[in-house]
């Protein structure tokens, strides 16, 4: 790839990742102009800990997820999602399955 943009996470240490969430996470603290105190009392924990997250420490995923909701970035779980998907041959044998017309008789 020649985008300068590309980030080859597969790369990236656990420490080097961990770092780039806690710098996502001060960026938009910091752009949203709040404090570390304010966002951890809004998210219920201790400044501290806010801090290690910022300077990717260890911490809780639950600690990520209340900074997160506080940040109104929840959105970012969106890439966990999963979506169910069925194969093209469990279809077709859905679709063989069904129903071509109806009876013609009447429930009394």
């Amino acid at each position: 790839m020649t985008d300068i943009s590309y980030i080859n996470w597969n790369s990236m240490s656990d420490k080097a990742l961990a770092e780039q969430i806690g710098a996502f996470i001060k960026h938009h603290r910091m752009e949203q102009n709040q404090t570390q105190e304010t966002l951890a009392n809004a998210a219920g924990i201790s400044r501290s800990t806010l801090s290690l997250l910022e300077r990717g420490e260890t911490v809780t995923l639950a600690t990520l997820i209340q900074v997160l909701r506080i940040l109104d970035l929840l959105h970012v779980m969106e890439v966990f999602w999963i979506q169910q998907t069925i194969s093209p041959l469990a279809l077709a044998k859905m679709e063989k399955n069904k129903r071509k017309r109806a009876s013609g008789k009447r429930a009394e």
